[in-house]
């Protein structure tokens, strides 16, 4: 069941890194358009335009990396096993459940793997842990 964490905490990181990435293109993509506007049209609209522009832009980013950063912290902390990494994940895989279809693969995986009894045993430290073959 360790491997599937580790397994589970790249994906968690990996997902949220591409999430960051895009949060910043879009911020960026929407800034060079408010940008590409206020250089090109008539004064009187872009002073419209551009601000709007920007303030979408904005807006979409922002939601994008907010929703990023936790998955990216859960999977920073699913590499340490730490029992609230193992909390946060359940919730970042719930809510992930409606970002169709990568993100509900990734949010059933979670659930998978986290609410095992034999995941849970790595994040309490026990030894509750099943051995996967039969004793010698």
């Amino acid at each position: 069941m360790a491997r599937h964490v580790r397994i589970l905490a790249v994906l968690q990181i990996i997902y949220a890194t591409l999430g960051l990435l895009l949060g910043l293109g879009i911020f960026m993509l929407f800034g060079g358009i408010a940008a590409i506007v206020s250089l090109t049209a008539p004064i009187d609209e872009s002073i419209v335009a551009a601000p709007v522009l920007a303030f979408i832009g904005g807006i979409i980013a922002s939601i994008i990396i907010v929703l990023s950063l936790p998955r990216l912290i859960a999977g920073i902390g699913l590499l340490k096993h730490r029992e609230w990494a193992r909390v946060l994940s359940v919730v970042v895989g719930v809510i992930g459940l409606i970002d169709v279809p990568v993100g509900t693969a990734l949010g059933i995986y979670s659930l998978c793997v986290l609410l095992n009894r034999d995941g849970a045993a790595l994040f309490r430290g026990t030894d509750e842990v099943r051995p996967t073959t039969a004793p010698a």
